[in-house]
């Protein structure tokens, strides 16, 4: 063996999340975030990572493809996206409430479909 092993893979989750066990409960898979503007220096480097991958795009990324993208297991990335979302470096679209369809126009719907079927 020439030297220690410098594998990003043999750092604990426990140490990648700062001692976090736990993501708030609103932070799923399928949950899509949007990045904030401003500093990311005094973060630490996975969610430096994280933030990287926002670089400029207006867009936003669902959880699922932040963990393939730096290739951490995906209970790992929901504790950094939600940790990253307490300090406000991102954030996640709110859905309009309100907007939902009548329950009868939903069952017109329904029946409709199954005779289709």
């Amino acid at each position: 063996m020439t030297g220690p092993r410098r594998d990003p893979d043999m750092v604990r989750p426990y140490v990648r999340t700062g001692g976090q066990v736990r993501a708030r409960d609103d932070v799923r898979l399928e949950s899509v975030v949007i990045a904030a503007t401003g500093p990311t220096d005094a973060l630490g480097p996975d969610a430096r990572r994280v933030m990287r991958l926002f670089g400029g795009a207006g867009g936003g990324l669902a959880l699922a493809d932040i963990a393939a993208a730096l290739e951490l297991p995906p209970s790992t990335v929901r504790i950094l996206v939600s940790s990253l979302m307490d300090s406000g470096h991102l954030s996640s679209p709110v859905a309009a409430t309100g907007h939902q369809p009548d329950f009868d126009l939903l069952q017109e719907v329904l029946r409709g479909l199954r005779s289709l079927v």
